[in-house]
């Protein structure tokens, strides 16, 4: 997994409440187990109408209980793969979050009153930009207010480590041979 420190983006809007990993890369293209390749059909048949495909914002704002349905992991590959670096939305479905976090994706909380000012700044702004400071658990809006959002601790340093959880404890892999040693039984 890539660090994750900051992220400074444009914004891609598809401001559609309760999308579902299966609008997010429909099953008709989950021929693979591998993650390269996905990002060609993300939002597959909602390019044009709902989502712009042609923009390089690396930032998706989204709606309300963004990736609800099924614990497809490939939705996260997908949105990574297509160039994503992190969601902001008001929800997240719970299942969605924790597969975002496991690789690389930041998934970004906002309150709603928050999430109604981005909306409208883009709507006036197309370059509109934002900056995401993962280590501090910030989204620094363009007038450069600080907005927290959470962000599990040990998530965060994975992120910022570049690392994912078994990274993590085979960097542990002494400590937890020593502690196996002491408890064996015998």
């Amino acid at each position: 997994m890539k660090k994750v420190e900051i992220i400074r983006s444009r914004l891609n809007p598809l401001l559609v409440d309760d999308v579902d990993t299966d609008q997010i890369i429909p099953a008709r293209f989950l021929k693979t187990i591998g993650r390269v390749g996905l990002g060609a059909n993300l939002f597959a048949d909602w390019r044009g109408a709902r989502f712009d495909a042609s923009s390089d914002a690396r930032i998706l704002l989204a709606g309300n209980n963004f990736g609800c349905g099924s614990s497809r992991e490939h939705a996260v590959w997908a949105l990574a793969d297509f160039g994503f670096q992190a969601v902001i939305a008001p929800s997240f479905a719970d299942i969605f979050q924790a597969n975002a976090l496991k690789n690389g994706l930041v998934p970004v909380a906002v309150e709603a009153a928050v999430h109604r000012h981005l909306v409208a700044a883009r709507a006036q702004d197309a370059e509109l930009t934002v900056r995401i400071d993962v280590r501090k658990s910030t989204l620094v809006l363009p007038d450069q207010e600080e907005v927290p959002f959470p962000l599990d601790p040990f998530a965060r340093r994975c992120l910022t480590d570049g690392i994912d959880e078994l990274d993590y404890l085979r960097q542990h892999e002494g400590q937890i041979a020593e502690w196996e040693a002491r408890h064996a039984r015998g």
